[in-house]
Order: C-alpha cells, then sequence, then structure tokens
C-alpha cells in the first residue's frame, strides 16, 4: 500500500486561489448586467407612469369642463417639460424625457406653450402629446369630436 496517494487527495480537494478570484469576477460582473437591465426596465416604468397621469389629467380637464358646463384648456410647456390641469399644479416630468404637442394653431399660446381646449358638451380642439425617453415613445391621442383621450406605445 502506498501512503502517498492519501496526501495528495488531500491537497487536491480545495480551489486556489486564482480559481476564487475568477469566480468572484464574473459573479461580479453578471451582477453589474442585472442591476443595468433592473434601472433601464424602471426608467420604461417611470416612462409609463408619467403617460397615464397625464392622460389622466387631460381627462381630468374634459370632465371639470362639462361639469362647470365652460371651456378649459390642458396646457403643456415644451421646453420646461410640464404640463398643467385646471386648478391644479404644473406637474414636471422626469429628466431625460422629451415632450411633443400637436394641438390647433389657434392654442399655441407661443413657441413652446399650448393646450387642448375642452368644451363643456365634451369635445375638444383635439391634438396628442407624445412623451419620449430612451427610444420608446407614447402618445396620448384627443379625438376632437368626444374630447376623449387615449393612450398607445408607438413602436418604432
Amino acid at each position: 500500500m502506498h501512503r502517498s496517494a492519501p496526501m495528495n487527495y488531500r491537497f487536491n480537494a480545495g480551489f486556489t486561489l486564482v480559481e476564487l478570484i475568477v469566480v468572484m469576477v464574473l459573479a461580479s460582473i453578471v451582477l453589474g448586467l442585472v442591476g443595468t437591465s433592473i434601472s433601464r426596465s424602471v426608467s420604461g416604468a417611470e416612462m409609463r407612469t408619467a403617460a397615464r397621469e397625464m392622460a389622466a389629467s387631460m381627462r381630468y380637464t374634459r370632465t371639470r369642463a362639462i361639469l362647470d358646463k365652460q371651456e378649459h384648456v390642458f396646457l403643456v410647456d415644451t421646453e420646461s417639460r410640464s404640463y398643467s390641469a385646471p386648478e391644479r399644479e404644473p406637474v414636471e416630468l422626469p429628466e431625460g424625457m422629451e415632450l411633443q404637442l400637436t394641438t390647433a394653431r389657434s392654442e399655441l399660446t407661443s413657441e413652446n406653450v399650448g393646450g387642448i381646449r375642452f368644451y363643456p358638451d365634451g369635445g375638444s380642439t383635439g391634438g396628442n402629446v407624445e412623451l419620449e425617453a430612451n427610444g420608446r415613445i407614447y402618445r396620448i391621442n384627443i379625438a376632437w369630436l368626444t374630447g376623449e383621450a387615449s393612450l398607445q406605445r408607438v413602436e418604432n
């Protein structure tokens, strides 16, 4: 019987320092990639939320026009990336999100500020607002006849 075989077995049972370092580096790379993909989905969630909140503010403006039996205007400022509904504080969009307004020429108050007017019968001047960030685009369409707001994601 050879006594050298069990001694060699003891030395081969563990990991070397180099093997442990390689595993640690690979694990940190994988965790870094997962963290990056999670942060991208958060910005997508923020964008969806911002678009839904803007559409809700437009619906609120339409409802106020109907209930108050008078015209109300939903204002959009593309330069400051903000919007406001009647009797509510202006809302500023998150950093990095761009805003574009398409509306009737009569509703443009300046180069960067315009609105969508809602009438007491539920109708509106119509138009749309686009929110864009990280290659994602959400469009809120306002039907001129009914004044209804619909939200859709635009595929590039």
